[in-house]
């Protein structure tokens, strides 16, 4: 039961190395919710995130003939430098097994706290898979980042932290969740000591493994997990973590890229700190949950847990915030080719601002525009756009949530190619290193003509390409078959709007 986690949490005596971050006050934040929200600043610890509680709790458990082995773990982010410097305070010799994707400037983290890095495959699981052969040949204890009842207790500081820095009602606390070693730690301790506060675990949309097993009442394996927030980026819900979350949590729901972006923005105009992804995971569901179920004037919790972020990422966040905000509207519409068919457009707008506007020639008798509109957060701007241009006349297509639209076409606007018979169009996510991007083109390349091509890189460990080929319909199933050969997420977009208006 979840009750018996309190008395571990109580003894978890971790404050030797990492701290007591602030539970603050975001008064932006507040006043666009209308509810009083508390940020709980883990962003704030020696190494950026709350991985360093559970890490650190686990070691110092340890037996002496344990530490005198050696610890290893297989980690790619914040586990990885929170197990690090608890190795170094404690003396206990670490590695750290991680993925040849590692962004480089995490590896260097974990070395310049004394443990050792190996790079091993391009996946987590690669890595695991050598980790836990290091058990086996060397003796070595292996630290899981979330699935371990001293790890739990650990991240469970967190929540009596929140219960003693405010005294007063918690309507609720949102808590981020991947292996869910932080929520079960969180939800554990609060539901024990104040049942009347709703714990809401919040999951990336791309990676919602609790929700998963929440959905199915069983533990289940993700076919996908998206990338960017890599914080969260977990296929599987631990099977203690979920034993202790079905028992302890009030609602499990999820956020997506768009919205964590946003959040991001929204932590950062009030605290004046970058955030990660995950770290700002619970914030983004904190604001949809409150809009949707229209509360105010209550008191709630979002935990930052985390701000290790590429500094590069920081273009992509920026361009994906407006959007997150419900600021931006991208609609696909129609227009006559002929003179003065873009006045007339534009003054059926008014004075709205248009902040994207892109054209490619078709033919005589029509145009497709790609055009991104300002709207109000607080208005049904949006809707009342697209009625006012369908009134008109035009033909819209709303893409403000369309994948495709944000990441590849509004960068490549350019009209149909129309010797490119028998086109069809894939996305791919890839892992991002030396030479993927040609094994990417080799493998791809042998047999059908490449007909387009876009890649993007967001200053992290994945790239993203839109790949046009020219494939027979009777060779389709084999060119479906070498995709699910290659191993990289892809999607068929054939059929998407986005593609069939202007490529």
């Amino acid at each position: 039961m979840p009750a018996t986690y309190i008395k571990r949490i109580l003894d978890a005596r971790i404050y030797d190395l990492a701290i007591e971050t602030p539970l603050d006050e975001v008064p932006l934040i507040s006043a666009r919710c209308d509810n009083k929200v508390l940020l709980k600043r883990e962003d704030l610890q020696p190494v950026f995130s709350f991985k360093i509680r559970g890490a650190y709790n686990k070691l110092r458990l340890l037996s002496d003939d344990k530490k005198a082995k050696g610890v290893v773990a297989a980690s790619a982010g914040n586990h990885a430098q929170g197990l690090a410097l608890a190795s170094q305070h404690l003396g206990v010799a670490a590695t750290i097994v991680m993925p040849r994707t590692t962004p480089q400037i995490k590896v260097d983290a974990v070395r310049r706290r004394g443990a050792k890095a190996v790079l091993v495959g391009d996946t987590y699981d690669e890595a695991a898979a050598h980790a836990n052969k290091l058990v086996e040949e060397k003796g070595l204890t292996y630290v899981h980042p979330f699935d371990d009842g001293d790890v739990i207790a650990g991240q469970g500081t967190v929540g009596m932290e929140i219960l003693r820095q405010y005294s007063g009602d918690i309507d609720a606390v949102f808590v981020p969740v991947g292996g869910g070693g932080l929520a079960a730690g969180v939800a554990a301790y609060i539901k024990h000591v104040r049942p009347e506060t709703k714990v809401i675990a919040v999951e990336a949309e791309d990676s919602a493994c609790l929700k998963l097993a929440w959905d199915k009442k069983r533990r289940a394996t993700l076919s996908h997990v998206g990338l960017f927030a890599e914080g969260v980026a977990v296929a599987q819900i631990g099977k203690e973590t979920y034993r202790v979350l079905k028992e302890s949590v009030d609602e499990v729901i999820t956020a997506s890229t768009d919205e964590m972006c946003a959040a991001i923005k929204d932590i950062f105009e009030d605290t004046r700190s970058i955030a990660e992804p995950a770290g700002a995971l619970s914030l983004a569901g904190l604001k949809k949950y409150v809009a949707a179920n229209n509360w105010q004037g209550k008191t709630v919790v979002a935990i930052d847990s985390g701000a290790n972020t590429n500094f590069d990422r920081l273009r992509y966040i920026s361009e994906r915030t407006e959007i997150g905000e419900k600021r931006e509207a991208i609609f696909a519409v129609t227009i006559p080719e002929k003179p003065g068919a873009y006045k007339k457009f534009c003054q059926l707008l008014g004075r709205r601002a248009i902040t994207e506007f892109n054209y490619r020639y078709r033919d005589n008798e029509q145009a497709h525009i790609f055009v991104g509109l300002a709207v109000s957060p607080d208005k049904n701007d949006r809707e009342e756009i697209l009625a006012k241009l369908q009134g008109a006349g035009y033909e819209v297509v709303d893409m403000t949530d369309n994948e495709m639209a944000k990441l590849h076409t509004r960068y490549m606007v350019g009209g149909k190619a129309p010797e490119a018979n028998d086109e069809c169009v894939y996305r791919f996510e890839f892992p991002e290193r030396p030479g993927a991007l040609l094994n990417f083109l080799t493998k791809l390349a042998g047999r059908w003509n490449i007909s387009m091509f876009h890649y993007r890189n967001h200053g992290s460990a994945f790239g993203r390409v839109l790949v046009g080929m020219q494939v027979p319909k009777a060779e389709r199933k084999d060119l479906e078959q070498l995709l699910d050969d290659l191993n990289y997420s892809y999607w068929d977009e054939s059929k998407n709007p986005a593609y069939t208006f202007f490529l």
